[in-house]
């Protein structure tokens, strides 16, 4: 459940971010550029604190994106599993500290046998 609300505050943060990054100006032109002088008569926003504005959100944005992506990992339900899958599988389902090694293997050996040859001289 948490990890649900991490990945939805993770996706909304992406599109604002999108959006932010899109607004912020090349070269003399996008918000900052043309459209904050003709708001308002220019008075109430100037060019560079609507750069300012858009360049801290940014910062801010990413830093939360980082964060919650780090959050994310940890909050993934794994289970009551204390070792990995490989670790619980191991040959015959049980884990591999509990199987017992000293018994002889019940699969054919791939090296042919041998007849034992006594030389004669």
């Amino acid at each position: 459940m948490l990890y649900a609300i991490i990945i939805s505050l993770i996706t909304l943060i992406c599109i604002l971010l999108i959006i932010v990054v899109l607004l912020q100006p090349g070269q003399k032109e996008g918000l900052s550029g043309g459209l904050a002088a003709g708001m308002a008569g220019g008075a109430s926003m100037g060019a560079r604190r609507t750069a300012d504005l858009l360049s801290k959100t940014t910062s801010i944005l990413a830093a939360l994106f980082l964060g919650l992506s780090v959050l994310a990992n940890f909050a993934i339900d794994r289970g009551d599993a204390a070792q990995s899958t490989i670790q619980q599988s191991g040959m015959g389902g049980e884990p591999i500290e509990q199987q017992d090694f000293s018994a002889p293997s019940q699969t054919e050996s791939a090296v042919p046998q041998q007849d034992d040859f006594e030389i004669e001289d």
